[in-house]
């Protein structure tokens, strides 16, 4: 992980995330949790999958593994995964829809790609990112929704396309279900074409996921790939360099501190520690026709995140 400095005004700081091949060409950048930023708003993980392409017969195959105390969202930019989860749902995703599964008091998932594109081979690019819960929401049964890209509100002006996946922006409010203040949303720009990021939450980041953006009136840019902090209540207008594509990821920060341990989220060490120990002891809910799945790595203790 690597911080890069910025003289922009309104800019906290800029995340580099590091590479990590997961084996057929598929590799993914983790850009929270960080060491030097641990959470935006309610986001405590951030992960941008490929772009890659899978030849034929291979593919993602995430075997089942539990989660605790967050929610997941998935969303692609191109490719298809198929999801299961032990609440019974299998559903596939795609381009412009919008997977919300909330682990709650636990759920156990797997990801995979389905055996149609597995043999045909095809590409996957995409984000997945954790949502902390609540205290109040922590222990909350676990579900799973899914919304169609017809769902998921839009604005289109001035060379501007804005996908709001979850929460509230610029006037538009998702139908996805959340537990607290937040925004996430897909930014499209052509060449040249202005976004203003407003002060309408109190921590807020973008994601460069492809392309370039510059600040308008000032010197210096930010490229693919770099996670772009800002500082509270900054209102700046950002404008392409290019063809670009960026994730609006933040919202209101949580008063109680988080730990996490692996796929576990939560308020409370101890609350972690029984989820260790659950999985160990295969306590959790399987996935129906699933029997794989991912043990417990040896990690001594949960890391608390400021």
């Amino acid at each position: 992980m690597t911080l890069r400095s910025s003289d922009v005004d309104g800019v906290d700081l800029v995340i580099l995330p590091p590479v990590r091949d997961l084996g057929d060409g598929f590799s993914v950048r983790r850009a929270l949790p960080s060491a030097h930023r641990r959470m935006v708003g309610p986001f405590i993980f951030f992960d941008h999958m490929g772009p890659s392409a899978f030849n034929s017969g291979d593919g993602l195959d995430v075997r089942p593994h539990p989660h605790i105390g967050l929610a997941t969202v998935t969303y692609l930019i191109e490719g298809e995964i198929m999801h299961r989860d032990s609440v019974g749902s299998v559903q596939s995703i795609r381009p412009g829809e919008v997977n919300w599964m909330t682990a709650g008091s636990g759920i156990v998932h797997s990801e995979r790609t389905g055996p149609e594109l597995r043999a045909a081979g095809g590409p996957l690019h995409g984000l997945q990112t954790w949502v902390a819960l609540p205290t109040a929401y922590e222990e909350s049964d676990p579900s799973f929704s899914h919304y169609k890209e017809s769902e998921i509100p839009k604005l289109d002006a001035d060379g501007v396309t804005l996908t709001l996946v979850a929460g509230r922006s610029d006037g538009l409010v998702s139908p996805v279900k959340t537990f607290s203040d937040m925004v996430y949303a897909e930014i499209l720009l052509v060449d040249g074409a202005r976004y203003q990021l407003r002060a309408e939450h109190v921590e807020r980041a973008i994601y460069v996921v492809s392309g370039a953006i510059e600040v308008e009136g000032q010197a210096g840019s930010f490229t693919e790939h770099e996670l772009v902090v800002f500082k509270p209540g900054a209102e700046i207008v950002v404008r392409a360099k290019g063809p670009t594509r960026l994730m609006l990821a933040g919202g209101e920060p949580f008063p109680e501190k988080r730990h996490i341990y692996w796929n576990f989220v939560s308020s409370s060490a101890d609350r972690i520690e029984q989820a260790k120990e659950d999985w160990r002891g295969q306590r959790f809910a399987p996935v129906p026709e699933e029997s794989e799945f991912i043990p417990l790595p040896d990690d001594p203790r949960p890391v608390r995140y400021p």
